[in-house]
């Protein structure tokens, strides 16, 4: 029998430092390069962007004088982007390429995505944020998105204080930095600090179809509870975390999105009883949170129920977080034709 535990049954504390300590690509980017990345011949972008962010890794290593240094009389600051924003659909290696960059700039640097960094905001208060990243030679944020008028406004003046104080940024989304924000609330009214963002970044477009959907087999067939529990019995694989869905579900609303990541330490697959569909919109964004940190982990998934292409509303995969609904159905799917895999 595999070694059975329960997520629902697990309430991480996560101290500043291990916050702090914990901004580095996840294990399934662990060793990436741009040398392991491949191109789609199809696509020229693929290998345009390739080429970019090796330039752009060596000036990281050049940074730009602070604004401390500019106003005693150093040199003055350059006027290109203090950073590069890779813009593309699912699936194309963006994450593959930021992570690159990242191993392959030195000096002290943070690798995490959008959410994790607005927890860290939280944690620390702005100002000790800004503090606490202005040594940085290099902050890359992975999944970059606006959900509300808060984040706008936060996130324009991280950036540009980052910026200010010679940090490097990289940056990854489905969205132009001139239309974060359209549809989910009012963009028109935080136009300001939306070009403030939008000022920081050369964009870098990345062009293709989802690499995971690529030649792949379609979503695993939907499991009755006693063929998944022939699967858990199967499982040889190391610590299983076993819950029913609806549980688990509601135990993620006590445990904040941050924690997400050291919910899963140790875990190595995960089986889901009784799979259904989310129809409320604050489950449904803290479930597309820990289907990102299920994936950074490359935990395999074995579930009953409905499939995860039916995990969410249609109104939802039509509406304003549509891009993240459909980057976690990819990546849950993925995660399946793993489960499928692993007791096969």
């Amino acid at each position: 029998m595999p070694a059975i535990e329960h997520l629902i049954e697990r309430s991480p504390k996560v101290s500043v430092d291990e916050l702090l300590g914990g901004f580095y690509p996840s294990p399934r980017f662990g060793e990436v390069s741009f040398d392991s990345y491949r191109p789609d011949p199809q696509q020229p972008s693929q290998a345009a962007a390739v080429t970019k962010l090796r330039e752009f890794a060596t000036s990281v290593d050049r940074p730009e004088p602070s604004g401390f240094r500019r106003f005693f009389g150093g040199a003055k600051k350059s006027d290109a982007p203090a950073g590069i924003y890779l813009d593309g659909g699912f699936g194309v290696g963006k994450t593959h390429l930021l992570a690159s960059l990242w191993h392959a700039s030195s000096g002290q640097k943070a690798f995490g995505t959008f959410v994790e960094y607005t927890n860290l905001v939280g944690a620390l208060t702005f100002r000790k944020t800004v503090e606490a990243l202005s040594g940085y030679s290099l902050v890359c944020i992975d999944e970059f998105e606006l959900d509300d008028p808060g984040d706008t406004v936060l996130m324009s003046r991280l950036m540009r204080e980052l910026a200010d104080a010679g940090v490097k940024l990289a940056a990854t989304s489905n969205t132009l930095p001139g239309s974060l924000g359209d549809g989910r609330f009012a963009a028109q009214d935080f136009q300001r600090e939306i070009q403030v963002l939008a000022d920081q970044f050369e964009v870098s477009r990345i062009d293709g179809e989802d690499f995971r959907h690529r030649g792949l087999p379609e979503a695993p067939a939907a499991l009755d509870d006693a063929a998944l529990q022939e699967r858990i019995a199967a499982y040889s694989g190391g610590v299983l975390a076993e819950d029913r869905f609806l549980d688990l579900v509601r135990h993620l609303g006590d445990v904040h999105p941050s924690r997400y990541r050291q919910l899963l330490d140790g875990v190595d697959a995960v089986a889901w009883h009784g799979v259904e569909t989310i129809t409320e919109q604050s489950v449904a964004l803290r479930f597309v949170v820990l289907a990102d940190r299920l994936y950074d982990r490359d935990v395999p998934i074995m579930a009953s129920g409905t499939t995860f292409d039916h995990l969410f509303t249609e109104e939802m995969m039509n509406g304003g977080y549509m891009k993240k609904y459909y980057r976690a159905v990819s990546r849950l799917t993925a995660l399946a034709r793993q489960g499928s895999e692993t007791t096969a």
